[in-house]
């Protein structure tokens, strides 16, 4: 169990301060951070700097999930979106504080930091971002 601990401090800065990287050599953005860039690949290498993306954004595209996985205590159903933020940088996340009918692709969302889950067997509670709609 100690190896899931111990990944889940070292997801912390992507998943509580969405940090990403960015290409020194071309400028891409990219979500989870990487060590490289695909585009620039062998040029990139040690050009990769951390990145804080933008916390807002758009409903990119979206989708209602009805049957959830056991291990997920989310509460069903809930929306998954693809957000796009301000940036450029498209992610997928849950969407919340939100009725069903009101979700529309191009509505502006911003980044919060909620629960995501508790692991049953350690107790150990995750936390990460969710979006939720700009008022």
């Amino acid at each position: 169990m100690m190896s899931g601990v111990a990944r889940e401090w070292r997801e912390i800065p992507g998943r509580y301060n969405l940090k990403g990287t960015k290409c020194g050599n071309c400028g891409k953005i990219f979500f989870p951070a990487r060590s490289f860039c695909p585009i620039c690949r062998r040029a990139s290498m040690g050009k990769m700097e951390e990145h804080d993306l933008c916390r807002t954004g758009k409903v990119f595209t979206f989708s209602i999930v009805h049957e959830a996985p056991e291990s997920n205590d989310l509460q069903k159903p809930y929306v998954v979106a693809m957000i796009e933020t301000d940036d450029g940088v498209k992610i997928t996340g849950q969407l919340v504080d939100v009725e069903f009918d009101q979700v529309a692709i191009g509505m502006p969302v911003r980044a919060v930091l909620r629960k995501l889950s508790t692991d049953g067997e350690s107790g150990v509670i995750r936390y990460g971002y969710k979006f939720v709609p700009v008022e």
